[in-house]
């Protein structure tokens, strides 16, 4: 197989991945868990679909 080359100069490589290192990139970020986003999902358009009926019997009549 043939080594993979980069098309910057060695410097410029240098100031890439010191960047890549470096603030957001650098941190560790939790797993996603698509069936907790789902749950506040779901919670969330209850709780507005309660509201939008307590609005409709009280204020609406």
């Amino acid at each position: 197989m043939e080594k993979t080359q980069t098309r910057l100069y060695p410097e410029d490589q240098a100031k890439v991945d010191r960047f890549l290192s470096t603030g957001i990139n650098a941190n560790e970020r939790n797993r996603f868990r698509p069936l907790k986003l789902m749950f506040w999902l779901a919670l969330t358009i209850v709780i507005l679909g309660v509201l939008s009926r307590l609005i409709g019997v009280f204020i609406l009549g």
